[in-house]
């Protein structure tokens, strides 16, 4: 195997592991569905086989006979069905549904093996991404899950720095390169690209994401209840849904994570709020959401060199001393915990701990094509959604860059979303 091929195939595997390991569970609690919001769990599992096969082995093409029969695979259909009614639907048992992944993980494995010319290494890229994104929105649901932990505590983590909370960085203006080309990333997605040259004013951005410890203090000063921090779009969804605090936070100071009551750790970067709630925050703080083309300036640039870093650390491959990424940990690490992992600007915990809030609306940068998957961004663009960057504790290493574009309805929270706040210098 060339180079290429086994770190697709490592990436394959590594994937694969992380899915069977969520859904090793009996088949009662891989049927339940936790949330109208998110799929019940055997859902994820076989639609990440079918979108394997259907990519991968009949390239694309969705006229081709595939392994499961049509009216089967047809449940699998994300666009057709929405979550809300996927547990109704006569989905395929466990054992059936891990069996077909297998049987078409095999087939992959196959043909990866006698990749050919013809071939485009990006189309299994583009399958472990699916994949490592099915992981992350699966936690999701077992974060949601009543009952007992199914899976720990988690992971440990390196200790945080004091004195880095509330510390800001300065970004000068300046032109820089926004996004990425198939050339430098070529695993990329089509939202990411192409790369271009964008003049940003000055601006501060937090060293480091907000807090529970100082949002905490945004809700002991009534915050929740103070009409004048909120957007009139956000008060009107907080009064409606009734917010007070972050999503598992009791009054108590505990929280629930993964079926785990513990006290709320000040020195973690907040988690599970809406963009509404960071945005209200921000007000509340002086301060604003920066926007995503700040978030990348800051991200990524090195002034002395004048180009971009691959990493904000530089070149170097996510590893855990840099980045709390892949999902083992379970939760956010503190504040101040890789201060190997700075940017040129110094600003930290930029990939990994919790995806970040911008001010963003999801549109395509200049010159946008769609890629092979056409329904990938496109449709979204425009719609009601706001941008989130830098990835959670919950992606998989990699498949995340600093260009990486997330996006999602501002009232969600279920995400493991936080924020770092901007100024204008």
């Amino acid at each position: 195997m060339s180079d290429l091929t086994e770190t697709l195939a490592r990436d394959l595997a590594t994937a694969r592991e992380r899915t069977l390991r969520l859904t090793d569970h009996d088949e009662p609690e891989l049927l339940r569905q936790h949330t109208p919001l998110l799929s019940p769990l055997v859902w994820d599992l076989a639609h990440i086989g079918q979108q394997e096969d259907l990519w991968l082995l009949r390239r694309g093409d969705a006229r081709r006979e595939g392994l499961l029969p049509a009216d089967v695979e047809a449940l699998y259909d994300a666009f057709t069905h929405p979550r809300a009614v996927r547990a109704r639907l006569p989905l395929l048992p466990p054992v059936e549904a891990r069996a077909f992944c297998g049987e078409v993980r095999g087939r992959v494995l196959d043909r990866l093996e006698r990749l050919g010319a013809d071939d485009d290494p990006f189309h299994f890229a583009m399958v472990v991404s699916h994949e490592q994104q099915h992981d992350e929105t699966m936690l999701q649901a077992l974060n949601l899950r009543a009952g007992p932990p199914l899976l720990g505590a988690g992971a440990p983590l390196p200790a945080g720095r004091p004195g880095v909370a509330g510390t800001s960085a300065l970004v000068p203006s300046g032109g820089f390169v926004l996004g990425v080309d198939a050339a430098d990333e070529p695993f990329s997605l089509d939202n990411e690209r192409p790369a271009h040259v964008v003049d940003v004013p000055s601006f501060r951005i937090g060293r480091v994401p907000v807090t529970n410890g100082e949002y905490a203090a945004f809700v002991a000063d009534g915050g929740y209840d103070d009409r004048r921090w909120w957007s009139e779009r956000g008060w009107a969804h907080r009064v409606e849904t009734g917010l007070q605090r972050p999503q598992f936070w009791a009054t108590d100071g505990t929280r629930t994570r993964f079926g785990v009551v513990e006290t709320i750790p000040a020195d973690e970067p907040v988690q599970h709020v809406t963009f509404f709630e960071a945005e209200a925050y921000a007000a509340w703080a002086g301060a604003r959401l920066p926007t995503e083309v700040e978030w990348e300036k800051a991200a990524v640039w090195d002034p002395a060199l004048a180009r971009r870093r691959r990493f904000p650390w530089g070149s170097a491959e996510p590893s855990p001393a840099l980045a709390n990424l892949g999902g083992d940990a379970l939760r956010p690490a503190p504040v101040g915990a890789y201060p190997a992992g700075a940017s040129a600007y110094g600003v930290e915990q930029l990939m990994g701990d919790v995806w970040e809030w911008t001010s963003s609306e999801f549109t395509p940068w200049p010159g946008f094509r769609p890629m092979l998957y056409a329904d990938y961004s496109a449709p979204f663009f425009g719609g009601d959604y706001r941008v989130l960057r830098g990835g959670s504790w919950a992606v998989g290493a990699s498949i995340l860059r600093p260009s990486f574009r997330n996006w999602d309805h501002p009232i969600r929270r279920q995400v493991f979303s936080g924020f770092r706040l901007a100024w204008d210098a």
